[in-house]
């Protein structure tokens, strides 16, 4: 029960206790609520509790869990960027070994215009730098002007690459203390050494775009050496070594230092025992390994506004029902307003941090999609042309089976049209493997070799320009073993060869009265496939397997089938040529070593 005492005023003798009344020696105020009020505060205080144990326990573990798939995705494409840059980078050698312009103006020694050549590729490649050195190891053509004339003659890239035939990779620290890497290749005339190529990997840019993350990302190498990291300090040490000597990046400095990483005084954890995700990925390129420390501080941040807005919520029903309750005490009702505007105040400043905190959140997911969309740009610029040549001959071939399952239907033939439906289904598939598999010339290593019946992949791969024959009124004799004529390849990627191969020969022979297309397949100390055309042979054998030349007229074709096919090819381990036949017409060679002779050399 409730009574007050007012100047001047009237008293209830209802409320008012006797002594009260006799003596007037007290004037406290007693408060005394009824027990069902009592019971439903301790019951709300309860399910706030509650409330703030279960949302605490739900909303961190789903925070943590998004927060650990976001640090796995970012690694997965930190490790696939760098792979694919070494990757690109590592095919340039080889195909600006075999320019012809180079290998005239290091035969000549002139090298006015071989400078402009190189920075005319530099922009295309998208490599650091390019340079060409005599065998002397002097530079005497290079993207740079400023390094003309220098002398590498005593570096690794240089006195490895005229040691070996292929392609050599060399990593270095520079004075400022940051890694070097490139690929350096000896330039030949026939069996002679003209010179050295070197291209350099711009592995820097990786590093720029890392300190843009909240996360701590370094590359070790296959001895655990740091080469790359956001943090310049940790490069050239073991990575544990860099974490014990190293001061906390700025970027994470409460993150670590709460972990007891980077000191044994502090044990400040968040929860499940971390508030640090260590993440370690294998790259596939010379036992390379992807370290990555990402924090859990902002998880534990949005947890802590959703438990405050929580609190708050509870807060102000508890502060309405004492505002409803006592609302005849002028005392606790001014009281009262002044928590509520107090508590309104607290609830605006949370309401605007969380509504900072989401547009900061949007701006960095629109950041994060606008880089995701550059990259794909950039992708697909580089793969488009290579996309529309390796499509050019299945789209065809569908045209050419729609066209024929048109008139099959006309005629009542729903049997023969299905099958013609089902080889166009089969060739959306190839045509599906095919985008997978383009990028797979540039690309070092046998993950997807295996030994393949080269009758087999021949047979597919006629049936799929089985259309272009028929229209070409071509010829076609073969010539195949009985028996099983094995190779260690990647079918799909042979078949992409022998195709090009038909088709070239099918474009050779285009205008021509006698057209007649022969494949002979033979085994011996290799396996050689030889296709010849009746066409008009070849004029320029020297720039044949050249990327981007081509004699077709424009729209025809971009001139990237014999260069990727060149490249499969010396993935496999074999060699493709060509040359004029005897008759007229010309004859291409794939040669291709046998299956104990590619295990022999795999060994």
């Amino acid at each position: 029960m409730f009574w007050r005492h007012r100047s001047g005023g009237s008293v209830d003798p209802e409320t008012v206790p006797a002594a009260s009344l006799a003596g007037g020696a007290s004037d406290r105020v007693k408060l005394r609520l009824p027990w069902a009020v009592r019971v439903l505060i301790v019951l709300m205080i309860v399910a706030a509790i509650a409330a703030i144990w279960v949302v605490n326990i739900l909303l961190t573990e789903r925070l943590v869990e998004t927060t650990r798939q976001r640090a796995e995705l970012r690694q997965s494409l930190y490790g696939g960027a760098i792979l694919s840059e070494l990757q690109r980078n590592s095919v340039v050698p080889l195909l600006l070994s075999r320019d012809p312009t180079l290998i005239a103006a290091l035969n000549a020694k002139d090298f006015s215009t071989s400078s402009q050549r190189l920075i005319s590729y530099v922009d295309e490649i998208g490599a650091a730098s390019i340079r060409l050195l005599d065998m002397d190891g002097r530079t005497v053509a290079a993207t740079d002007r400023e390094q003309l004339g220098s002398n590498y003659a005593n570096s690794p890239f240089f006195t490895e690459a005229i040691d070996t035939t292929d392609t050599v990779f060399t990593i270095f620290p520079n004075e400022a203390g940051a890694y070097e890497a490139s690929f350096s290749r000896v330039v030949q005339d026939g069996v002679r050494q003209l010179g050295v190529l070197q291209v350099q990997v711009n592995l820097s840019q990786f590093e720029s775009r890392w300190r843009g993350t909240t996360a701590a990302v370094a590359v070790t190498d296959a001895g655990g050496t740091v080469i790359l990291s956001t943090e310049p300090r940790w490069r050239g040490k073991p990575l544990s070594e860099a974490i014990l000597r190293t001061s906390v990046p700025s970027a994470l400095d409460r993150a670590l230092a709460t972990t007891g990483a980077f000191g044994t005084d502090l044990d400040g954890r968040y929860f499940s025992g971390n508030a640090l995700i260590q993440l370690e990925t294998r790259v596939p390129f010379r036992g390379w390994r992807l370290v990555s420390f990402t924090t859990y501080e902002s998880v534990r941040e949005r947890v802590n506004g959703v438990l405050a807005l929580i609190i708050t919520g509870f807060a102000l029903l508890l502060a309405l029902g004492f505002y409803i309750l006592n609302r005849r005490s002028t005392l606790r009702s001014m009281l009262f307003q002044r928590e509520s505007v107090q508590l309104r105040r607290l609830n605006d400043r949370l309401s605007r941090e969380v509504a900072e905190r989401k547009r900061v959140q949007e701006e960095l997911k629109e950041t994060e999609q606008s880089l995701a969309q550059s990259s794909k740009l950039a992708a697909l610029g580089e793969m488009s042309a290579a996309v529309s040549h390796e499509l050019n001959q299945p789209l065809a071939a569908m045209k050419t089976y729609l066209a024929g399952a048109r008139l099959l239907l006309q005629r009542r033939r729903a049997d023969e049209a299905l099958s013609s439906f089902q080889r166009i289904d089969d060739l959306i598939d190839r045509m599906g493997a095919i985008t997978r598999q383009l990028k797979s010339y540039a690309r070092k290593g046998g993950d997807a070799f295996e030994e393949v019946d080269m009758r087999h992949a021949l047979s597919s791969a006629l049936t799929l320009m089985e259309p272009q024959l028929r229209q070409e009124q071509v010829q076609l004799s073969q010539i195949i073993p009985e028996t099983p004529v094995l190779v260690i390849a990647d079918r799909l990627r042979l078949e992409q060869v022998i195709i090009n191969l038909v088709r070239n020969a099918l474009d050779a022979m285009k205008g021509s009265e006698n057209r007649e297309l022969d494949i002979l397949l033979t085994q011996g100390e290799e396996v050689v496939l030889a296709v010849r055309d009746t066409g008009s042979g070849i004029n320029a054998p020297e720039k044949l397997f050249e990327p981007f030349y081509t004699t077709k007229k424009p729209g025809e074709g971009v001139g990237l089938g014999l260069a990727i096919s060149s490249g499969i090819v010396n993935d496999l381990g074999g060699r493709l040529t060509a040359r004029n036949a005897d008759k007229g017409g010309a004859v291409f060679e794939v040669r291709l070593p046998t299956v104990d002779i590619a295990m022999d050399a795999a060994e």
